[in-house]
């Protein structure tokens, strides 16, 4: 039988390289991500994280936790702006047992002040090897 899912959690910041590479990759170049000179002009204060760059950092944390899982379903919330240099903890957070091979995740992106980056919940369908 397989180990009962558990909370995940893992560290890291984000770096005004990574914003930029993201708006390369997306075609997304608002200055808010990408202009820190515009964006010190701004309600932010500095650059901010493009959202789904966060949410690919979060679905990375799902792969490399529960490999061979497929997303069936993301619902998202971007709650806080996320800086570059930041240092923000990515948790996945079981929500119940595992039922027919399907387990619900709370996804989240925590910044310093407790606030979320990030807050969502997801549900995967696991490789047959978890379920």
């Amino acid at each position: 039988m397989p180990a009962e899912p558990t909370r995940v959690e893992e560290q890291r910041a984000f770096t005004q390289g990574e914003f930029n590479a993201f708006a390369e990759l997306s075609g997304d170049h608002n200055p808010i991500h990408v202009d820190p000179d515009f964006a010190a002009g701004t309600a932010f204060g500095a650059t901010v994280a493009h959202g789904m760059m966060l949410f690919s950092a979060v679905r990375g944390l799902i792969a490399r936790h529960y490999p061979g899982s497929r997303m069936l379903s993301q619902a998202l919330m971007f709650q806080a702006p996320t800086y570059a240099d930041e240092t923000v903890r990515l948790v996945l957070e079981p929500l119940d047992r595992p039922t027919a091979g399907q387990l619900r995740l709370a996804t989240r992106i925590v910044k310093p002040d407790q606030r979320h980056g990030l807050i969502g919940e997801c549900l995967l369908q696991l490789a047959e090897d978890d379920a």
